[in-house]
């Protein structure tokens, strides 16, 4: 098998969250790997410990990559704050044609696209794919598995994950994936306070999780405690169909949210405030006029920082993507787009965004505390990636020992999944695997 069809049989997915299948992402074309150490969202360290501890085995993995789809360099790619900590400076050489690249320190630049121009100069055109660019974008953490594939023919079963918030220490860990929150929270000493709420990912983009019945998956980033109320938390919970209610009343035309928006200072057709504006009566009979919703990348600076009237712009934008979605419709530009003059000056300062999220108090720099594998019980669910969920080859009863395949990839864009602790394995109707270690 070729390196595409191994990342495949392993089930890598992008460790940076979104669930992607990384085999999927390798085609003819492409000129520079950008690799995303840029770790987006403030209390998240995992992409920072993880260089600190693996740094050659994420630069094997680039190389890999590099060798199998013949691209002449990488970028690796991290936050100022990390390259200080990494004592690394813009444009040092780590391996070959590796090349550091240096970010600001601001949000969202973990963002695909703006990480792209950050790196390289180039804007891609809108609703397009970064290989059109000539581009392909990597997590560390995917490089990491990509080179644990390569060296130790190793298939994907563990987690590198940030626990932070409200919290006397962060901290990192690398775990079973399908292992509960519960057991992992239990084994670390963690406590989360009467009324507290945790978030699987980011303080922005991380959804509100049940501690007692969540599990940890492939695209688990960070797991926060953080107190109920703190505007990042005060947004999970926003209404969509109130918010649209809302903003067509009570929005003043500032333009504030367009003016301020990531994409839309890249030069994308994105205006957030004609969203507001647009009737969702409208939208229904005609959702070309909400086609551009598709561009959002969802970080929430319109929501949380630019507007003055407390209406969340991304909350009706993820309304319109809805609609879009049941009419299978999404925005695909032709022609190029070129950023605004004012991006550099209308970038949000990541110690900005962590104050204006109510969580700067929070951020600590996280502490490895190691490799954690004795757990009684995970839950390997069918559906952790983008695209048709895996189906399972194994029966109520069987014994399976770390590192079997537990499901096959299903037909189209899929992956395998593979027990992650060794036990007898109980199948739930075709959603989840469930292994419970027992003594044989």
């Amino acid at each position: 098998m070729n390196l595409k069809e191994i990342m495949r049989e392993a089930g890598i997915v992008g460790g940076g969250g979104a669930g992607f299948p990384s085999y999927a992402k390798l085609a003819d074309g492409a000129d520079t790997l950008v690799v995303n150490g840029a770790e987006c969202e403030p209390l998240l360290y995992t992409d920072l410990v993880l260089l600190q501890k693996e740094m050659p085995m994420v630069l094997a993995g680039i190389a890999a990559v590099l060798d199998y789809a013949k691209i002449p360099r990488a970028l690796l790619c991290v936050k100022d704050h990390t390259a200080k900590r990494l004592r690394l400076t813009d444009g040092t050489k780590l391996a070959g044609n590796i090349i550091l690249k240096v970010l600001p320190d601001v949000y969202p630049m973990g963002d695909e696209i703006s990480l792209i121009y950050q790196a390289t100069g180039r804007v891609v055109k809108p609703g397009n794919l970064p290989i059109t660019a000539g581009v392909i974008v990597y997590n560390v953490e995917t490089l990491y598995n990509v080179a644990q594939m390569v060296k130790k023919s190793a298939v994907l079963t563990e987690k590198w994950v940030t626990i932070a918030g409200d919290i006397p220490e962060a901290i990192v860990v690398k775990v079973p994936i399908g292992v509960s929150v519960a057991s992992l929270f239990e084994k670390n000493s963690i406590i989360v306070p009467e009324g507290y709420v945790v978030l699987d990912g980011g303080p922005s983009m991380g959804k509100v999780i049940d501690p007692e019945s969540a599990v940890v998956t492939k695209t688990t980033k960070g797991l926060l405690i953080l107190p109920p109320n703190v505007p990042a938390v005060e947004s999970k919970f926003l209404d969509g169909e109130k918010s649209i209610a809302r903003a067509e009343t009570a929005c003043c035309q500032c333009t504030r949210c367009t003016d301020m928006c990531p994409r839309a200072l890249l030069g994308y057709p994105l205006e957030p405030h004609k969203m507001v504006r647009t009737a969702k009566g409208v939208a229904e009979i005609l959702p070309q006029m909400v086609l551009t919703a598709n561009l959002c990348c969802g970080c929430g600076i319109c929501e949380t920082l630019a507007c003055c009237q407390g209406i969340s712009p991304r909350a009706v934008i993820n309304e319109y993507k809805a609609l879009l979605a049941k009419n299978k419709m999404r925005y695909v530009a032709k022609e190029d787009v070129e950023p605004m003059p004012e991006r550099e000056y209308r970038m949000v300062p990541s110690e900005r965004w962590a104050s204006v999220l109510g969580i700067a108090k929070f951020d600590k720099v996280a502490k490895y505390v190691g490799r954690q594998t004795d757990f009684d019980r995970v839950e390997i669910y069918l559906r952790q990636h983008i695209g048709a969920p895996s189906v399972a080859c194994v029966a109520d009863g069987d014994f399976v020992n770390v590192g079997d395949k537990i499901a096959e990839a299903a037909e189209g864009l899929s992956l395998p999944q593979y027990a992650t602790i060794s036990g007898r394995v109980t199948l739930f109707d075709g959603v989840k695997i469930v292994i419970d270690k027992v003594d044989r």
